[in-house]
């Protein structure tokens, strides 16, 4: 275990991150001529022939007997609200269309929160130029005396919508933490490896953390590891997956760094990858190979490498086990 190094100031902006998800949706036969029509402003629903319920937007299965026997049908553009709620998106209400058997969630236009009442008769606003999304449907408008509308069979459906791009976008703003910030800007500032030491001071975890994970105690000063270490397990990845930061195949290893308790998680490079499973298993002795790039992570270090073998022919240098794993006999 090193010496516990001076402490620094932590002043660390939050990381910003954006997690970015891209989906093909498949909606199904009978949604998908629900997605079709609404763009010619049609509501289309399913009326299930065991339990004769009709239920809008049109679905596949019924949503109380299960039953998966259908006809479309053209659902009328009024009905009445059942609920209603404010969010930070506006108004978003339950209406039961006329002739339908369960409610359609979808939003309250021309009209504040103060003017509905439920039971009242609202009828459906349209968008223009939207096709294959319910937001063809630009909600639903107060229509005091507007007639009560009838189910009726869809003549002439339009060719289901078989399946649909999206993508989902989450921007996310992390704040370190005086852990995780003193972990990254020693990275970034000094170029040393910082963990805190266990409770009872026999180990070091890294990364930092406040609060012990097996006696949950808080934890102790704060202790510089070695940017060397011992591969603990490893695999070699020859598959392509999307987020992956560098072409396979590559290692990816679990990593005991000297002087810590817990394992690193990062990649072994450096080597001929046709002989990776000589060269990079577990035991083997690695060490830190850093980035010219200072950005204040993980990836401040490009790899780890295999450390040569000694001048005597010996392999590299193995240390004993640390005081966690002596006394759990790993």
């Amino acid at each position: 275990m090193l010496a516990t190094p001076d402490c620094l100031p932590i002043d660390l902006a939050p990381l910003a991150s954006d997690l970015s998800m891209p989906y093909t949706l498949t909606p199904g036969p009978a949604t998908g001529v629900f997605l079709a029509e609404i763009g010619r402003r049609r509501l289309v629903g399913s009326k299930f022939r065991t339990s004769g319920r009709v239920v809008v937007p049109a679905q596949d299965f019924c949503p109380v007997s299960g039953d998966s026997k259908f006809d479309l049908v053209e659902a009328p553009h009024t009905g009445t609200l059942t609920g209603f709620t404010e969010t930070a998106a506006g108004l978003i209400a339950l209406v039961r269309i006329d002739g339908t058997d369960e409610d359609f969630a979808h939003r309250i236009v021309g009209a504040g929160y103060a003017d509905l009442r439920t039971g009242m008769r609202v009828a459906a606003v349209w968008a223009d130029g939207i096709e294959n999304s319910i937001l063809a449907l630009a909600g639903f408008a107060p229509a005091p005396g507007a007639p009560v509308g009838t189910v009726r069979p869809l003549v002439d459906p339009a060719k289901a919508v078989a399946s649909i791009d999206y993508r989902m976008d989450l921007h996310y703003e992390h704040a370190f933490g005086p852990f995780y910030g003193r972990l990254f800007d020693e990275i970034r500032t000094n170029r040393r490896i910082m963990g805190v030491r266990t409770p009872d001071g026999e180990g070091a975890l890294l990364p930092p953390r406040e609060i012990d994970d097996i006696s949950h105690r808080p934890t102790g000063t704060w202790v510089e590891v070695g940017q060397t270490g011992t591969v603990r397990a490893m695999s070699i990845i020859n598959l392509e997956f999307v987020g992956q930061k560098q072409p396979p195949p590559y290692i990816y290893a679990e990593i005991m760094l000297d002087g810590a308790s817990t394992r690193l998680i990062h990649t072994v490079s450096g080597i001929d990858m046709k002989r990776a499973k000589e060269l990079v298993k577990p035991g083997t002795r690695v060490r830190a190979v850093w980035r010219d790039t200072r950005t204040g992570s993980l990836d401040d270090i490009s790899h780890f490498e295999p450390i040569p073998a000694a001048p005597d022919g010996g392999g590299a240098l193995t240390p004993g086990p640390s005081a966690a794993e002596r006394k759990s006999g790993t």
